[in-house]
């Protein structure tokens, strides 16, 4: 008779119909919360029957809201930092994001607790709707959201930093939401991994974005009654003029997060609906200690270790910008940094502060570029040169006649295959004899996201996945692959991490006659395949054969075959 009564469906009757639990355990569960006074759910998840999670998604179905599946990455972080942490934590709630209707989508774990909805609607103060989320989700993005404030570590002229804490120096205010929203944003995107911060102005809001694992996600947005604040803030601990709103403009700054100094750039452009900031992070803890950390097929770090142990010559590293360049060249720098060498960098900027090495940074206003760097770098007396990257014609006739001269140079350059690296430098007028005598090893390479360990599944490839992947003879049923199904680690990706792909091209005579001759640049990648050189689109079917990664993000980042 009771159930009559009842507006919603009972919770176990719920559990009973989703084969959850069998009629008898119900009884048992209900006897139990007789004596004990507790929740009919909290019982069952004790007992081992049922998850929270399951118990989420029926109390939702129960009383007609929408069950949020909460991951801490699809927080708006503006939107949950309208709760404060007590009140969020006593009510276990938090604010996801806004609705299109302009209302707040709250996630509460007992959406039955009346009282707890007209207290959220007090201290919001705007149009509310609710869901449902697991209460250790909820719990783990409040914890998440509410972290520990960044510390701002202001550089002065010399590039030299002193720790603020989170008092900015130029404010007498500290704690306005336009600072707490700012030191958030920027620690959950240094939680995320993100290499990239940006904060776009759009008609209705400034929206967040941050590159994870080479892709852009939105983490939030901010009320464009907020974003003139925002932006000011991002332009004080740059160092840039609050005042100049017309004119694109470059600034710095660094934070401490998790027990290191994280340098961010700062770039400033005006757009229709007012200015674009982005953040670049450089993490200079990151950087690998040989090239054995670089997930290098055994032959092409044969051939790279080769080549950087050679007394003079040139190894380039080619790719598109972001596809780690300069980490593999650390690498291979940290190899070859002994006490009987003289090592010297010149980059813009420095990325990884490493002792041993004399480095400089590119300082335009000063004076001080890549060419006119490296020919005072030529007169220290160095063994082996790093030069962040050759970008103009002037940089290039240096670095290739330093590695003629008997100097070591590593450099990078934009291209897309190894191969066409020797076409940039005759783009940029270096001779095809000189680049034929001084090049010793061409490395073209992309990242590509790493399946996620946590939720990663192995499957049997398909007949259309063995062909895409050079195996067609195969019998398909007997290749297993990976990918992986989304997890709370992973926001839902399947992916987590990146693994570099590689293409390693040896200079041997034959290529040195092709390049000295200015043959085609299919010409010489042709040779190269041909003497045992691993395309990228081949090493990246190799990873995933290995079950590191997918064919659809080989597929992504190299392009279909």
């Amino acid at each position: 008779m009771e159930a009559a009564h009842q507006p919603w469906p009972a919770l176990g009757s719920l559990l009973v119909r989703d084969g959850l639990l069998t009629e008898e355990e119900l009884q048992d569960a209900l006897e139990a919360q007789r004596h004990s006074g507790k929740r009919l759910g909290e019982i069952l998840v004790e007992r081992g029957s049922v998850t929270r999670t399951q118990v989420a998604r029926l109390l939702a179905e129960q009383v007609e809201m929408p069950l949020v599946e909460l991951d801490e990455s699809d927080v708006d972080t503006g939107a949950a930092m309208l709760l404060s942490e007590d009140l969020a934590r006593r009510y276990s709630a938090l604010p996801v994001g806004f609705l299109p209707d302009n209302s707040l989508l709250v996630a509460v774990a007992d959406p039955t607790n009346v009282l707890h909805w007209d207290e959220l609607r007090l201290a919001l103060g705007v149009p509310i709707r609710f869901g449902v989320a697991a209460p250790e989700a909820i719990d783990a993005a409040i914890a998440f959201v509410h972290q520990e404030t960044l510390d701002v570590v202001e550089a002065d002229e010399n590039g030299s930093h002193e720790v603020q804490g989170i008092v900015d120096v130029h404010e007498a205010d500290v704690d306005t939401p336009a600072v707490l929203l700012v030191n958030k944003t920027i620690q959950r995107a240094l939680a995320l991994g993100a290499s990239d911060i940006h904060f776009t102005p759009q008609l209705r809001a400034l929206e967040i974005r941050a590159r994870v694992d080479g892709v852009v996600r939105k983490i939030g947005s901010i009320p464009t009654s907020q974003q003139a604040a925002v932006t000011s803030r991002l332009k004080v601990i740059g160092r840039l003029d609050i005042a100049e709103r017309r004119a694109p403009q470059d600034g710095r700054v660094a934070v401490r997060a998790g027990g290191h100094t994280v340098d961010l750039r700062i770039a400033v452009l005006p757009t229709k609906f007012g200015e674009k900031i982005t953040l670049r992070v450089l993490n200079q803890a990151s950087a690998p200690h040989s090239l054995s950390d670089l997930a290098l097929s055994p032959e092409a770090e044969s051939t790279v270790r080769s080549a950087i142990h050679q007394p003079f010559g040139a190894v380039i590293t080619c790719g598109p910008t972001g596809s780690g360049k300069t980490t593999t060249m650390y690498a291979a720098l940290n190899e070859l940094n002994t006490p009987d060498r003289t090592l010297m960098t010149i980059e813009d900027p420095v990325e990884y502060l490493t002792p041993g090495i004399d480095q400089i940074e590119v300082n335009t206003r000063a004076g001080l570029t890549f060419a006119r760097g490296l020919r005072t770098i030529l007169r220290s007396d160095p063994d082996i040169i790093l030069v962040g990257e050759i970008r103009d014609e002037e940089t290039a006739q240096i670095a290739i006649r330093a590695a003629m001269t008997g100097h070591l140079v590593c450099s990078t350059i934009h291209s897309q295959t190894a191969a066409s690296a020797i076409r940039r430098f005759t783009d940029m007028n270096v001779e095809p004899g000189l680049l034929a005598a001084t090049l010793t090893c061409l490395v073209a390479q992309r990242l590509a996201r790493r399946v996620c360990p946590d939720c990663r599944e192995t499957y049997k490839a398909t007949k259309n996945e063995l062909v895409a992947l050079g195996r067609p003879s195969e019998r398909v049923g007997k290749r297993f692959l990976a990918h992986g199904r989304g997890c709370a680690s992973c926001g839902g990706t399947g992916y987590r991490g990146r693994v570099a792909i590689f293409e390693v091209l040896q200079f041997n005579d034959e290529i040195r006659d092709l390049v000295a001759a200015g043959a085609p640049t299919l010409d010489i990648h042709r040779a190269a395949i041909a003497g045992g050189m691993r395309a990228l689109r081949d090493d990246g079917n190799r990873l995933c054969l290995e079950g590191v990664t997918t064919l659809s993000e080989i597929q992504r980042v190299v392009g279909e075959a």
